[in-house]
C-alpha cells in the first residue's frame, strides 16, 4: 500500500486570476504551465472513513412474495409440469387464448426511429435496414443491435411513439406476419440463432404484450389467431426453457414474460407464481447489494429498470399490485444508474456503454417512479464519484464483470472520467454494444481495450483479456479502495486504488491516486507502479498514460512538451500538466449520445519505465 497522500506534482504557480486565455494556434508556454518541484514533500492531512476492498460479488438476497399454502401448492404442482388448465378450470377444460386487459406503459419509444420504420427501415444506433432485407428466420446474420431490435421486438415502442395507433398498426402488422411465416415452429430448445434465444423470446414476448393493439387489433383476424397462439407456444417454451438463458439480464427478461403470461393470459394464475419466485431468484443473482447489476453496465442496469417498468404496467392493467420486492429493486437500481451520470445528466461511458443522454435517462428514471440521490456507498457496482461544485468525477475502482455476467467486458479498471459544468473534459471511448450501427462492428474489440479508457496502459496491453463474444479473461482479480477527505485550505476528496492486472506478467501492480477538489477546479492525479514479489524483474517496460478528451475541446502544447491548453466549448479554459513523460496528442474516438461516433483528440503521456517501478504525476486545472 502506498502510504503517502500524493508525490509527485504541485499547484500551478500562477493564481487563477492571472492565467490568460492562450490562442491555440500560439504556443502556451512555460509561464503559463509550470511545476514547482521543490513543493511536493508536504502530504496533506487526511480523515474520514475508508472504503472497504469491493473483491468479491454478493449476492442480494430477496424473498418470493408470501403465499397461502393452496398457492404453494399450484406453484410446485405447475413447476412439476402439471399444465394450468387442470389447476385452476373445472374438470381441466381448456380456455380460447385471449388478452385479459391493454397494458399502457410509461416508458417511450423513440420517435424518431419509428419514422423511419414507416418509411421502410429499422434505425439501429443510426444505421438504416430496409426491413425488405431483413431474413427474419435468422440464417443471415445481422449485427447484434440489430438482431436485438428485429427478434425482441423493442421497435413496436418506437413506432408506437410516432403516430396515431390507426397509422401505424398496419405497418406492425406486416412485420409481424413475415416475422410469423418463417417462425411459426418453435424449435425444441435454445438456439444460437437471435431469433429464439431465451433472452430475445422474452423480450419479444413482453413487448407483444405491452403493444398488442399495435399487432393484434387490425382487420386480419387470421394475424390475431396466429399471433395470440404463438404466444402461448412462445409462453410454454420459456416455462421449459427459462433455465438455458444466456445470461442473467436474459433469465430475467424471460421470467417478466412469463409472469407477464400469467397475468394476461386465461388460466394464468400458476404461471404467475411459477414465475414470481423464478423472477426473485434472478434479480437476486443479477444484482449486487448495493443495486448495481454484476455486469457493471450502465446499459444493463438501465435495461433491467426498463423490464421491471413493463412488467409493473402488467400487472397494473390486471389491477393488480406487484409484489413489494419488485418494487423494492426498482428502488435500489435507480441510484446506481444515477452514480454514473454526469452534471448534464448523461451517462458515463462504461462497460460497453456510450454517452446516453440526459432525456433518455430522466424518462426512465421517471417512469420507475423512483425520486432518490445518486448512489454514494459503492460496493459491487465499484464506480466512485466525486461531486464538487459544479465538476463530477467517475473512477472505476473494481475488477471487470465476471465472465458469466459481462455482455460486452471492457478492460476499464482504474479509468476515470471527469466533466466540469456540464462540459465533458475526460472520457472513456464507450459504445461497445452500439457496435453495428454507425460505430463499425470491427471496431468492438478495440474500444473494450484499456487503452480505449482513460488510465494507464503497460505495453500495449490489456489489463484484463479482451475476448471474443464480449467475453473477458484472466487479469484484474482483485482492487483495493481507499477513499478519504482532506483538509486543508479548499478541502479535497482523495481516492487511491490498485489492480493486479499486470502482475503477472511485469512484475507490476498499477496504482491511481485522484484528488478533486471541493470548488472542482483542481483534479491532481498519480500513477505509480509498483513491484510485485520480492525479487524485482530487471530491464524496462513502455507505459502510456492516456486521457481521452470530450468533444469540441481545442488543445496547444506548451514548449517544454510537457504542458496542455484546453480550451472547453463552453469558454472555459483549463491546463493540463505532466510532471515526468513527454505528454504527445494523438487522434481518438468517442461514442455520442446517439451511439455516433465522433472524432476526438487524447493526451498522451508515455515513456520508458525501469521494473523496480516508477511514479508519474499530473495535474488538470481551471484557470481564470
Amino acid at each position: 500500500m502506498v502510504d503517502t497522500a500524493f508525490t509527485g506534482i504541485s499547484s500551478l504557480e500562477q493564481e487563477e486570476s492571472e492565467a490568460p486565455a492562450i490562442p491555440l494556434d500560439e504556443d502556451p508556454g512555460e509561464s503559463c504551465l509550470s511545476i514547482s518541484e521543490e513543493s511536493l514533500t508536504q502530504p496533506p492531512q487526511e480523515n474520514g472513513r475508508v472504503i472497504q476492498p469491493g473483491r468479491s460479488l454478493i449476492i442480494a438476497d430477496f424473498a418470493p412474495p408470501d403465499l397461502r399454502s393452496g398457492e404453494r401448492l399450484i406453484r410446485l404442482a405447475y413447476r412439476l409440469g402439471i399444465p394450468a388448465a387442470m389447476l385452476t378450470s373445472p374438470m381441466g377444460r381448456k380456455i380460447k387464448t385471449r388478452l385479459l386487459a391493454t397494458v399502457s406503459s410509461p416508458l417511450t419509444g423513440n420517435r424518431v426511429a419509428g419514422t423511419a420504420i414507416r418509411a421502410g427501415h429499422f434505425l439501429v444506433h443510426g444505421a438504416k435496414t430496409p426491413i425488405a432485407q431483413i431474413d427474419f428466420n435468422g440464417a443471415a446474420r445481422m449485427t447484434p443491435p440489430l438482431e436485438r431490435t428485429v427478434h425482441s421486438f423493442s421497435w413496436l415502442a418506437d413506432l408506437n411513439a410516432c403516430g396515431r395507433r390507426e397509422q401505424c398498426a398496419p405497418v406492425a402488422e406486416r412485420i409481424l406476419s413475415a416475422w410469423l411465416q418463417v417462425n411459426s415452429k418453435l424449435p425444441s430448445r435454445p438456439k444460437k440463432g437471435a431469433a429464439w434465444t431465451v433472452g430475445h423470446t422474452g423480450g419479444r414476448l413482453l413487448n407483444w404484450f405491452t403493444y398488442a393493439p399495435l399487432i393484434f387489433s387490425g382487420i386480419d383476424r387470421s394475424l390475431r389467431s396466429r399471433g395470440l397462439a404463438s404466444v402461448a407456444e412462445q409462453a410454454r417454451w420459456l416455462d421449459r426453457h427459462v433455465h438455458r438463458a444466456e445470461d442473467g439480464l436474459a433469465e430475467t427478461a424471460a421470467w417478466c414474460a412469463i409472469i407477464a403470461a400469467g397475468l394476461l393470459l386465461p388460466d394464468g394464475k400458476p404461471r404467475r407464481l411459477y414465475g414470481e419466485a423464478g423472477l426473485i431468484k434472478s434479480l437476486g443473482e443479477l444484482v449486487g447489494d448495493d443495486g448495481g447489476v454484476l455486469a457493471r453496465s450502465p446499459l444493463a442496469q438501465m435495461d433491467a429498470i426498463a423490464l421491471l417498468i413493463q412488467l409493473s404496467a402488467c400487472y397494473r392493467a390486471t389491477r393488480r399490485d406487484p409484489p413489494g420486492a419488485i418494487d423494492a429493486m426498482l428502488a435500489v437500481m435507480v441510484p446506481p444508474l444515477l452514480a454514473l451520470t454526469h452534471g448534464d445528466g448523461s451517462l458515463a461511458s462504461w462497460q460497453g456503454a456510450w454517452a446516453i443522454n440526459a432525456v433518455e435517462v430522466a424518462a426512465l428514471v421517471e417512469a420507475s417512479g423512483v425520486r432518490s440521490r445518486p448512489l454514494r456507498d459503492v460496493r459491487q457496482w465499484g464506480y466512485q464519484r466525486i461531486a464538487a461544485q459544479k465538476s463530477v468525477l467517475h473512477f472505476d475502482a473494481a475488477p471487470p464483470p465476471m465472465a458469466r455476467h459481462a455482455r460486452h467486458g471492457c478492460a476499464s479498471t482504474l479509468a476515470f472520467e471527469f466533466s466540469s459544468n456540464r462540459q465533458r473534459i475526460v472520457v472513456n471511448c464507450g459504445g461497445a454494444a452500439s457496435a453495428g450501427g454507425l460505430v463499425p462492428a470491427r471496431l468492438e474489440q478495440g474500444l473494450r481495450a484499456t487503452a480505449a479508457h482513460s488510465t494507464l496502459v503497460l505495453d500495449d496491453s490489456n489489463s484484463t483479456a479482451v475476448l471474443l463474444n464480449g467475453q473477458i479473461g484472466s487479469g484484474v482479480s482483485e482492487v483495493d479502495v481507499d477513499r478519504r477527505t482532506l483538509e486543508g485550505d479548499s478541502g479535497a476528496t482523495r481516492i487511491e486504488a490498485g489492480h493486479d492486472g499486470y502482475s503477472t506478467r511485469y512484475g507490476l501492480s498499477h496504482r491511481r491516486i485522484l484528488i478533486l477538489r471541493d470548488d472542482g477546479n483542481e483534479l491532481r492525479g498519480e500513477d505509480l507502479l509498483v513491484p510485485t514479489g520480492k525479487k524485482g524483474k530487471r530491464g524496462k517496460v513502455g507505459f502510456a498514460i492516456r486521457f481521452h478528451l470530450g468533444p469540441g475541446i481545442e488543445v496547444g502544447l506548451s514548449e517544454d512538451g510537457q504542458g496542455v491548453g484546453l480550451a472547453l466549448p463552453d469558454g472555459s479554459y483549463w491546463q493540463f500538466r505532466a510532471g515526468d513523460g513527454e505528454v504527445t496528442v494523438e487522434d481518438s474516438l468517442w461514442i455520442d449520445g446517439q451511439a455516433r461516433p465522433v472524432p476526438v483528440q487524447q493526451l498522451v503521456v508515455q515513456g520508458m519505465v525501469s521494473r523496480g517501478g516508477g511514479n508519474f504525476a499530473w495535474l488538470l486545472k481551471k484557470m481564470g
